[in-house]
């Protein structure tokens, strides 16, 4: 428990809801409701930052307000892909660059529908996503044999690292490991990282390397870390750095953890 009158210097990520309740209409069917899923506040407070709410449906005053009292953002997942939302989603995207643009560092971080949204918005094409076989489905992360570790999300300072060591048979998780990363990932880690099923990927969308490259964009933009394979061994990209802005998005969960941890 914090200190009374002890400042908290953490900082403060602002995390979008996604439409609909989060469980099918079952809690609140209502057409205005939103959900954020407890395992992404989980992973945002695993490293020590605390989180503010980014309702996506709330209005636009109040949610700029949110936007110049957080440090950054995160997407998460989900499935809306047309709308408010995603009108949203391109608003606070254009918001995270111009932060940074005059100078502050503003991260933006993007999983899954996040990852496609933003893919969406910078290659200019809504039918960039190609179909792939990737729910519930364990992988590993292929690293590109001309990248850097360094500065990117598998080199980072006090920060937690999840991975999933999965048996996945519909939607049970048989075992889970917890990688707590501090300074840089071991050696033996990240190539682990390349040859066991340590990754939880659940997707059904994503863009190959091939498109992704030939859009030059997306190209221009982002460099690509990872890929991976899906369920027909199908490539995919899987993890992208922007080349400029501290703006990184994954084609897979690393909050998944705490989806299980809190049942």
């Amino acid at each position: 428990m914090q200190e009374p009158n002890k400042v908290n210097f953490g900082p403060i990520i602002g995390i979008l809801s996604h439409p609909s309740d989060g469980a099918s209409g079952r809690l609140n069917d209502a057409p205005n409701v939103s959900y954020i899923a407890a395992s992404y506040v989980k992973f945002v407070e695993s490293a020590g930052a605390r989180v503010i709410p980014l309702i996506y449906n709330e209005p636009p005053e109040i949610l700029q307000r949110k936007l110049n009292l957080v440090n950054g953002v995160l997407f998460t997942g989900g499935w809306a892909k047309k709308g408010l939302y995603v009108d949203v989603v391109d608003g606070i995207f254009k918001h995270v660059l111009k932060k940074n643009d005059a100078g502050e560092h503003f991260p933006l971080f993007a999983i899954c529908l996040g990852f496609e949204l933003i893919s969406m918005i910078i290659s200019k094409d809504k039918g960039i996503l190609e179909r792939f076989s990737g729910s519930h489905h364990a992988s590993s992360l292929q690293f590109m044999k001309s990248i850097k570790i360094e500065g990117t999300i598998f080199q980072r300072y006090d920060v937690i690292f999840v991975l999933c060591k999965l048996a996945i048979s519909f939607l049970a998780i048989l075992s889970a490991l917890v990688i707590f990363v501090r300074y840089r990932f071991s050696a033996d880690l990240l190539a682990k990282l390349s040859t066991d099923r340590l990754v939880m990927h659940h997707h059904k969308y994503g863009i190959s390397p091939q498109t992704f490259q030939e859009n030059m964009h997306l190209s221009n933009f982002f460099k690509i870390l990872t890929t991976s394979t899906d369920k027909d061994n199908k490539v995919y990209v899987s993890t992208v750095q922007s080349r400029r802005y501290p703006v990184t998005a994954v084609q897979w969960h690393p909050e998944v953890f705490y989806s299980y941890l809190m049942f």
